[in-house]
């Protein structure tokens, strides 16, 4: 028998969990865990600012389909990482949050880093507790897993007290709960299912939508394609559910949906959340007369914002499966080659200003010619890369650029609108499957945690950080010579115009990596392949003509 005290506690309920990396940055009142972390084998990531590591505890999850972790320390470095947990909940990511605090027996005395932070972060996650004894570590992180991981994936707390993690316990005498999860999915009402299946054989225009939930609802994912693909479906994979269940360069289907929904007559939605995103599911996006199938593990999504003339609690893959078996009861594949034909012109007419852009010989690039330069480099010579979407126009140019082959290759933030997410989005999704990552940004978002670079280089995490490059905050600036022109045209800009080209690629002389400022399109792709051969992070700063809007900044 041996004993050992919280911290160590903490670790090996983490290892029961199969966790192989926690992100962090030290502090004194969680020590105990990160030694702990490592005597069980758990790599431990430390970072440059709290919320960085939880952005990286985020993009694990998103990659792996496992909870991240973050480890912080009492006060500021719990509310340090509070935007990080306010992504999280908005995009139901499940992320386990560890925070430290200062002394029990000290409370309301003043104790260095006393804070009500447990109240603090229950407004940012769905669930939050304190562990006031470390015997009862195991009981709490199952609670945490658990939580974190139902019908309505999110972000937990989980504090412990200073003195609670050097308590010493006999390990044999501790309780370690046993199977106290399951990661199966619901499956759905069979006269529901028989119904979806009957009006998706019915339909002329059917297009599938497939929310961020599914990534995390998917058993028996395999049947979410194999639906789409048996009755000719074109899908819109949403953000966190791109290269799920579809290869979107291998099969088409999964590029068509998005620009068909006006057209649809049955729409069936898959684990998808009705906000701004989808216009909540409301005219002109969604068509008032189109019947809607809603399918969700969590039954307050169905109905949410919008009309469920059929509403399953179901998981994703587990409803697919149903579906698919009764419509093959029921009829043999459809051909709906002239719907499909259709969806293929809409997506052309649609997509027609992001084609154009990727087709433009202005010099400074078009933001658009430089975010299509960049795909094509990842499609041509670094096919299995990651790429992080960060900023505000920068993103939406490059998610509207890029395919998506695998779960996590293409990552963007979420409903929140959260920018300066680049650089820990970055080395989580590196540290969930080892791939390179390429992350593309505006010069407004690289500035909020630049100093990552030096995670990078600690953890040899090898990462292309490309800014598209247009000397402001250009979303907003841009927005505002529409929606406050007569402002702008006689006072100027305020607060969204940055130094003209700052030279950020020189940032790379610190470590002597590769830094490269690119001001013509064609110089792009021999850049970034200058930067991926040296095999260490570097820069390539792009100047971007500053006039261009991207379409979805327009729209909206």
């Amino acid at each position: 028998m041996s004993e050992i005290n919280g911290g160590r506690i903490f670790a090996k309920a983490l290892k029961k969990e199969c966790v192989e990396c926690v992100f962090t940055l030290a502090g004194g009142h969680i020590m105990p865990i990160l030694y702990g972390c490592r005597a069980e084998g758990i790599q431990v990531v430390d970072v440059r600012h709290e919320c960085s590591g939880g952005y990286g505890a985020d993009a694990y999850a998103r990659v792996s389909g496992k909870p991240g972790v973050l480890i912080t320390t009492a006060g500021p470095g719990v509310t340090n990482a509070t935007t990080a947990m306010a992504e999280a909940m908005d995009a139901g990511i499940p992320l386990i949050h560890i925070g430290g605090a200062s002394p029990q027996k000290e409370n309301i005395t003043g104790p260095l880093q006393e804070l009500k932070s447990l109240e603090a972060m229950s407004v940012f996650c769905k669930w939050s507790e304190r562990i006031i004894s470390s015997d009862r570590i195991p009981e709490y992180v199952a609670h945490a897993f658990r939580n974190a991981l139902d019908n309505t994936p999110g972000p937990v707390y989980l504090e412990i007290a200073f003195e609670v993690l050097y308590e010493v316990y006999e390990e044999d005498d501790l309780y370690w709960p046993e199977a106290y999860r399951t990661d199966s999915q619901p499956f759905g009402d069979p006269a529901l299912i028989e119904k979806a299946a009957e009006l998706l054989i019915d339909s002329k225009r059917p297009v599938m939508i497939v929310g961020d939930n599914a990534r995390f609802s998917k058993d028996y994912e395999e049947y979410v394609e194999q639906l789409s693909n048996y009755l000719s479906i074109p899908v819109y994979a949403m953000n966190v559910a791109r290269g799920v269940f579809g290869n979107e360069i291998k099969n088409p289907l999964w590029t068509l949906g998005g620009f068909a929904v006006p057209a649809a007559d049955v729409i069936l939605e898959i684990c998808v959340n009705n906000n701004y995103l989808i216009y909540k599911g409301q005219p002109p996006y969604f068509p008032e007369d189109a019947i809607k199938i809603q399918i969700h593990p969590d039954k307050t999504k169905i109905g949410f914002n919008t009309r469920a003339d059929v509403g399953i609690v179901a998981g994703a893959g587990a409803a697919a499966k149903q579906i698919l078996e009764n419509v093959k009861e029921k009829t043999e594949p459809i051909d709906r080659s002239q719907w499909l034909e259709t969806a293929t012109q809409l997506t052309i007419e649609m997509a027609a200003s992001y084609i154009e852009a990727a087709q433009s010989d202005i010099q400074p690039p078009h933001p658009g010619r430089a975010a299509a330069e960049v795909v094509s480099f990842v499609e041509k010579e670094a096919p299995d890369m990651h790429i992080v979407a960060d900023g505000g126009d920068s993103a939406q140019w490059m998610v509207n650029n890029a395919k998506a082959t695998y779960p996590g290759q293409v990552i963007n933030y979420g409903p929140l609108g959260t920018i300066g997410v680049g650089m820990g989005f970055s080395m989580g999704a590196y540290m969930a499957d080892k791939k390179p990552v390429l992350c593309y940004t505006g010069d407004g978002s690289f500035g909020f945690y630049p100093m990552e670079f030096d995670t990078f280089l600690r953890h040899d995490i090898p990462v292309i950080c490309v800014i598209s490059n247009d000397s402001s905050w250009g979303m907003i600036k841009l927005s505002e010579e529409i929606c406050n022109a007569e402002e702008v045209n006689k006072n100027g800009h305020l607060a969204c115009t940055l130094e003209h080209m700052r030279a950020y690629e020189k940032f790379v002389d610190i470590w002597g990596g590769v830094g490269i400022q690119v001001t013509r399109y064609e110089d792009i792709i021999p850049a970034l392949r200058k930067v991926y051969e040296s095999g260490k992070p570097g820069i390539v700063n792009i100047q971007v003509d500053e006039t261009k809007m991207s379409p979805a900044t327009a729209e909206f």
